[in-house]
């Protein structure tokens, strides 16, 4: 069955909702996973979730890396598709999971040569290292796995089939998720691996997934067909990809390191604080699911419809999905504004905790609106081929904004790590304003891939 649809025609905010929803399950499923994987390993003791936990930072370079690959793939997928150009669209899917293998044999020399070493100057001790070092090397050496998995669901989405990898995602989390025991604790057949069985089994579902989205790519069910053995390495799309690429990788390397830091400065509030913030990023997590999903939609709507000479009808489509994710957000926000402890102590109900996590609420659901703006926009910059802008936006906002504010205001207002909650508002808020003016000002229509 052909799910893609044109989505250079018809009523636009269907196609957003059309596109989005998909995704909003996807990222659902996976978070599901990653919840119940971690239930499995808890089972195995505090040196098992340390193992984990660390292998799982050092993953974040794998999806620093994928994330500005998928970004340029979809861009120029959709580009090329919404200008009815799909021998174009088929030869830069080619060529995406061509430089997906590369990245894969990089991750492959990175952790056979200097894995053990990485997760030792992480602060692994020896119970922690020895484990670690099994899950790392089998999720390393089958990233290539995640990698095209995360490629071909990234060329569909570009020509507006969000489904097809939504139901991959189904069924490979529930294949990791019933493999997870078997490996683990060694049911039935299965031999007893550990923390080793949580690895193979992420690796064998990711495996199953990435079966299922290059068939689906080779038989041309999504309406762009790649034919491998007409495959030729172009270095021309290559280096138009790359373009748009790196500076998303740099997006995700600048909220990276903003992140590492403003945790380093909560942490030295203490652990109430500490664990107030660590439940908001939860709940902040849970906000920004339909804005992930909604900023997808966004990028694949603007590339095409770009790509169909329809400069408005691309305009429209981010700003009807920004609007729908600021109307979500106006509802989870004024619940979270009106019993902010409430929610709170279904995470934890020690008083200070309670305190600092219901002000963390309060500042950020009333600056929810900016978040849209930053999110959806930044995605949809991202889809049309700008993606040098919305990084740069992100640096300042975080690194020139939140960082040194984060590190300020509470001395200024008598050690009250409130101000770090000022500074995270006042991060977002700017990023949603320059964002929204950036892309009101429209170069970003004149951009090509």
């Amino acid at each position: 069955m052909n799910r893609a649809v044109d989505l250079t025609k018809g009523n636009i905010f269907r196609n957003v909702v059309r596109l989005a929803w998909p995704m909003v399950v996807g990222n659902i499923l996976q978070n599901a996973f990653n919840v119940v994987d971690m239930i499995f390993v808890g089972r195995l003791g505090p040196d098992a979730i340390g193992a984990v936990a660390l292998c799982g930072l050092l993953m974040q370079i794998t999806w620093t890396l994928l994330v500005g690959v998928a970004i340029g793939t979809t861009a120029m997928v959709a580009r090329f598709y919404g200008n009815r150009d799909t021998p174009a669209a088929a030869k830069t899917a080619m060529q995406s999971l061509f430089l997906g293998v590369l990245v894969s044999l990089i991750l492959v020399i990175l952790v056979n040569t200097a894995g053990a070493r990485i997760l030792k100057a992480l602060g692994a001790t020896d119970a922690v290292l020895d484990l670690g070092t099994g899950y790392l090397h089998i999720v390393f050496n089958g990233s290539f796995t995640l990698i095209l998995f995360f490629l071909t669901s990234s060329v569909m989405r570009g020509v507006g089939d969000s489904l097809t990898p939504m139901l991959i995602m189904g069924a490979s989390t529930a294949i990791n998720i019933a493999l997870d025991p078997l490996l683990i604790f060694g049911i039935w057949i299965f031999p007893e691996m550990g923390v080793r069985g949580a690895a193979l089994a992420t690796v064998i579902a990711q495996g199953i997934g990435m079966t299922a989205g290059l068939a689906v790519l080779f038989t041309g069910r999504t309406r762009v067909r790649v034919d491998l053995r007409n495959f030729r390495i172009d270095l021309h799309i290559i280096a138009r990809m790359l373009r748009i690429s790196i500076p998303g990788t740099l997006q995700g390397a600048v909220r990276s390191a903003a992140n590492l830091l403003l945790m380093s400065i909560v942490t030295s509030y203490g652990v109430y604080v500490l664990a107030a913030y660590g439940i908001g990023l939860r709940l902040d997590l849970i906000a920004m699911m339909p804005g992930w999903a909604l900023g997808g939609a966004a990028a694949t709507l603007v590339g095409q419809n770009l790509g169909a000479g329809e400069p408005i009808r691309a305009a429209r489509s981010a700003w009807a999905a920004t609007a729908l994710y600021a109307a979500l957000l106006l509802l989870l926000g004024t619940v979270f504004l009106i019993i902010p402890k409430h929610v709170i102590e279904i995470f934890n109900t020690q008083s200070q905790i309670v305190e600092h996590g219901s002000r963390y609420l309060r500042l950020r659901s009333a600056t929810y609106m900016f978040l849209a703006l930053g999110m959806v926009l930044a995605s949809a910059l991202n889809g049309a081929g700008d993606t040098l802008y919305p990084m740069l936006i992100l640096a300042v906002s975080l690194l020139g904004v939140q960082l040194p504010l984060a590190y300020r205001l509470p001395g200024a207002m008598g050690g009250d790590p409130l101000g770090i909650w000022l500074a995270i508002a006042a991060a977002f808020t700017v990023q949603g304003i320059a964002m929204a003016a950036w892309f009101a000002v429209g170069r970003w229509k004149r951009k090509g891939v």
